[in-house]
């Protein structure tokens, strides 16, 4: 049995193919079920995302973010949790390089060798994941980086802030710490004395010496 509070944003989820009908009912058109279903066979996983008051205590809450040629929509699915067959941290930006365009490789590379265990989630994730086109000439180079102290998050920030000025993509980076909330590293920049954080509860304004207390 999955969990559940275990869980954290960007957590990959792994469905058993026969529950994913289910899971798609009533979620999108007749002619898109044939490439969904060929998802749920290819073993392809969703994503957990936050609750909202319209999911059932007893469900796990997934979503899946389509590509753009299935026209880039994001479905809310409900879980049972007994069809989860496992569930994994989004990849580590080491093992997303394949998919990354070419132009981008040598950000990537300079991230990895500061930041060898960061991870990586968004577009270029789910192209790395699923073999399909998730990638645009606008997608964000979407990072999650683990700290374990203010002085991790301080340091992790002047690298990234120091590889986002030459690189060809927007770096869009969430500092995490050890509880699993996330701040954006810009607004770790800015300095203000109160940061938005995010978690799989939702948002919250805390005082910025808290985070990491």
């Amino acid at each position: 049995m999955i969990d559940v509070a275990a869980l954290r944003r960007h957590d990959l989820a792994y469905v058993c193919s026969e529950a994913w009908p289910g899971l798609l009912r009533g979620q999108i058109e007749v002619e898109m079920e044939p490439d969904l279903l060929a998802w749920a066979a290819l073993g392809r996983p969703a994503i957990f995302r936050r609750r909202t008051c319209s999911d059932l205590t007893d469900t796990l809450p997934l979503g899946l973010p389509l590509p753009p040629d299935m026209g880039r929509r994001r479905l809310a699915l409900s879980c049972p949790p007994a069809a989860v067959i496992r569930t994994t941290p989004p990849p580590l930006l080491r093992d997303v390089l394949p998919a990354a365009p070419a132009r981008w490789r040598p950000t990537i590379g300079a991230l990895l060798e500061a930041v060898p265990s960061c991870r990586c989630f968004g577009s270029l994730a789910w192209q790395y994941l699923t073999g399909l086109s998730y990638l645009t000439g606008t997608s964000d180079l979407d990072l999650l980086v683990e700290c374990r102290s203010s002085m991790d998050a301080a340091r992790a920030a002047a690298l990234l802030n120091a590889v986002a000025e030459r690189a060809p993509m927007r770096i869009d980076a969430e500092l995490i710490t050890p509880s699993g909330a996330a701040v954006q590293w810009r607004e770790w920049v800015a300095g203000n004395p109160e940061i938005l954080i995010k978690s799989h509860t939702g948002s919250a304004l805390i005082a910025r010496e808290a985070l990491f207390a």
